[in-house]
């Protein structure tokens, strides 16, 4: 029978295979040369004390007993040919995971996307970077993945509730993750490492009788006695009864559209602030507790929240040895995201910096109503797009200035391509969210010594933690509760925040959207 254990080891011997087993032994009384097997299940970081060490989860199995194997579950599709496709909007992971489901049962998904394919995309987000210009319909939101594609790839999710977390990661395996990302407590891909596996996804859909179709985007929907009758796009009408709309958290087109329809739609409370870069050499002094990071441990993250005024302030996506990115997805405003490339090698951690926004710090922008958070939240990017000079150049204030309410004499370094400028961040956004920024920066410089430093620098703006919009749905069928044939799914239904929780969800949607044809 198989025995988990849980190991402590120093990180400078992570790397030693004969020295793990050599621990695993002891523990168990054993010789390393004795015929044991063991695979490691969960590698997590342990930095609480002066000396760093790992933690493993290991599954041990004994002479006589099934040897531990690689921990990766391979899955076949069937090749589907015949049958009316289900609709699939968004080609983001809620919506390749849920054509990916979809194949295993049996039915044949069409998948459309406003944006380009993941390679095609590339050069939308160089224009942007190098240019200033914004591509509506492809940039870093939309287009295939989606927004995690060429934002990071964490694999982070707080709950398992949501579904199988393990299905989705060996789904990634299988199209070319590697196969730590199956035993790290914070698996991550990054940007560079992602695009050939979403690739190999859409060839697997297409393979298997699926269909996928870019710069293909919704514009309208037919309803007829409270049914969907078809999709209508900007390449023509799409005849379907069943739509998994998945079209991520900034498609505000979307909402604006389903609102005119009457689709019933809710207001929903989201997080909006800034972006915070520090030198990744401190962050890794804060965490690890040494002057130099050794090469055994990677670059260090940090978690940090706090209430103020009876709402959190929160660091948010963080990114160790990271880029910050221009995420506008329409020109005239500026939001900022953060992105790591699977090294994590960058001189530079970046992480959100945001607090709870609700209808009492909408209201005195924007009246009552269900988008009144969309309108507020592009009200805010639209003021930091003014500040500046027309181009996606952000505003930036150091850490400390914003605290003391002045403005930046000079600005440290960034690695935001488009560059900085000089702002007073503290009065371009609402006061009340200023307020508590500031406050609890406070709080957070407090609780860790040396996070408020004068090498710290805040961007403007971060904007698109979640959908400020939730398109509700029965709780077991998915289905919209008046609008038969509509599946609302992943972040942009209200229902995820981030790649593997809305891949979960779209699982978990085709599942509910498989058992309603087959009633």
């Amino acid at each position: 029978m198989a025995r988990i254990l849980e190991i402590k080891i120093p990180h400078d011997k992570i790397q030693d295979a004969a020295w793990i087993r050599d621990r695993i032994a002891r523990m168990n009384g054993l010789k390393a040369s004795d015929p044991f097997s063991y695979i490691i299940l969960r590698r997590n970081i342990d930095a609480r004390s002066r000396e760093v060490q790992y933690v493993l989860k290991v599954e041990l199995r004994m002479p006589g007993e099934d040897p531990a194997s690689s921990p990766v579950r391979e899955r076949e599709w069937p090749r589907l040919s015949d049958g009316p496709p289900v609709l699939i909007v968004g080609a983001g992971p809620c919506g390749y995971f849920a054509a990916l489901h979809l194949l295993t049962l049996g039915i044949r998904p069409m998948v459309i996307d406003r944006g380009k394919d993941v390679q095609a995309r590339r050069r939308d987000l160089r224009a942007i970077q190098q240019f200033g210009q914004v591509n509506p319909d492809s940039n870093y939101c939309f287009g295939e993945g989606g927004a995690g594609t060429y934002s990071d790839g964490k694999l982070y999710t707080r709950s398992d509730k949501r579904g199988d977390i393990r299905n989705v990661l060996d789904w990634l395996v299988q199209h070319g993750a590697v196969e730590d990302i199956l035993v790290d407590a914070h698996p991550h891909i990054g940007s560079n490492k992602l695009p050939p596996i979403i690739a190999a996804i859409r060839k697997t859909i297409e393979d298997r009788g699926g269909n996928v179709h870019f710069e293909t985007r919704l514009e309208d929907m037919v309803i007829r006695d409270g049914k969907i009758v078809s999709a209508v796009t900007n390449k023509g009408t799409i005849d379907t009864c069943q739509i998994v709309l998945a079209t991520g958290h900034s498609a505000r087109d979307v909402y604006r559209m389903l609102m005119e329809r009457n689709v019933a739609l809710e207001a929903q409370d989201f997080a909006l602030g800034l972006r915070i870069e520090h030198p990744q050499s401190l962050i890794d002094k804060i965490q690890y507790h040494c002057d130099f990071r050794p090469d055994t441990l990677p670059a260090a993250s940090y978690s940090l929240s706090c209430q103020v005024e009876g709402k959190g302030v929160f660091s948010f996506c963080m990114c160790p040895g990271g880029l910050i990115i221009p995420a506008a997805t329409a020109p005239g405003e500026i939001v900022v995201n953060g992105m790591s490339l699977s090294r994590r090698d960058s001189p530079y951690a970046n992480s959100g910096l945001v607090t709870s926004v609700d209808a009492l710090d909408f209201k005195p922008f924007h009246k009552e109503g269900i988008l009144q958070g969309m309108y507020f939240q592009a009200s805010v990017e639209q003021a930091m797009f003014r500040s500046g000079d027309g181009s996606q150049k952000a505003p930036a204030q150091r850490m400390v200035d914003f605290i003391r309410g002045t403005e930046s004499k000079r600005l440290p370094d960034s690695s935001y391509i488009p560059g900085l400028f000089a702002a007073r961040l503290d009065e371009l956004l609402p006061a009340a969210v200023s307020q508590r920024l500031r406050k609890g920066l406070g709080l957070m410089g407090k609780r860790v010594p040396g996070y408020l430093s004068e090498e710290a620098v805040l961007v403007g703006t971060e904007s698109r933690t979640s959908a400020p919009v939730r398109i509700p749905r029965d709780r077991n069928s998915c289905e919209h509760p008046t609008v038969k044939g509509l599946f609302p799914a992943g972040e942009g239904a209200g229902y995820a925040g981030g790649i593997l929780s809305a891949a979960m969800d779209g699982v978990r949607v085709a599942e509910a959207l498989a058992a309603s044809l087959r009633a």
